[in-house]
């Protein structure tokens, strides 16, 4: 279902864009990638996205994404004039050892017992996105379907898990696993021998604490335990 547009020169070409669309949680959609176009000219990405736009508003697919190179300002602002904003940042660092955490959190692995509770915060970040100013078209998590995933992969040696907790109870968690696990990060987004901070969330009567920060640098500390050479995160 890929589609896009290219700009011609004469005989040269000197930009092309191409969109596909995603399932999940991005409604009626078309994703440019991380290697989804180029341009001599930053102008030329306004002209390319204009005549594809056209066909994907025709197909019913009317969220559109793009990922751009962030130190290209000229290409950032051509598309921010054309009402493209920040959703995503694609980032990547050297791991390193965890800092102290504020007092009155402790980061530690999650418990099977708490499986309620990671599932809920898995559907805390759904919840954030359907906000505003996120307005996600895509559906809402289902508990019980969040339960069910963590019933099955709780074990999954794919995934490291962990947890901070606040006068007590579980508060937020983080997920890492080799960048390979993801689908998101290919060709120019995928450095060898990276770990990928894959997923965080806190509820939202514990933000302000320090607790995001608390489950990035654990994140990053476990990636350094285990010899990645970087960490990536989106």
């Amino acid at each position: 279902d890929a589609s896009g547009s290219a700009a011609v020169d004469g005989s040269r070409v000197v930009g092309y864009l191409l969109g596909a669309p995603k399932s999940g949680s991005w409604g009626q959609n078309i994703w440019i990638e991380s290697s989804g176009h180029a341009v001599e000219d930053p102008e030329i990405a306004r002209e390319l996205y204009g005549g594809a736009a056209t066909r994907w508003l025709d197909e019913g697919r009317n969220a559109h994404y793009a990922l751009l190179p962030s130190h290209d300002a000229a290409l950032v602002r051509a598309w921010f004039r054309l009402a493209f904003g920040w959703q995503h940042t694609h980032a990547v660092r050297e791991p390193a050892a965890a800092g102290p955490v504020r007092e009155g959190l402790l980061v530690r692995p999650p418990d099977r017992a708490e499986i309620p509770v990671l599932a809920r915060l898995d559907m805390a970040l759904t919840d954030h996105q359907h906000a505003s100013p996120c307005f996600s078209g895509g559906p809402l998590d289902v508990y019980e379907e969040r339960m069910a995933d963590w019933e099955q992969d709780f074990d999954n040696p794919k995934f490291w898990n962990v947890v901070v907790e606040h006068d007590g109870a579980v508060v937020g968690s983080a997920v890492g696993c080799a960048l390979e696990v993801s689908s998101s990060h290919v060709g120019p987004a995928r450095p060898d021998r990276a770990g990928f901070l894959g997923f965080a969330a806190v509820l939202p009567e514990a933000r302000g604490l320090g607790v995001g920060r608390a489950l990035g640098e654990a994140v990053t500390a476990w990636a350094l335990e285990e010899g990645f050479t970087s960490v990536v995160t989106d």
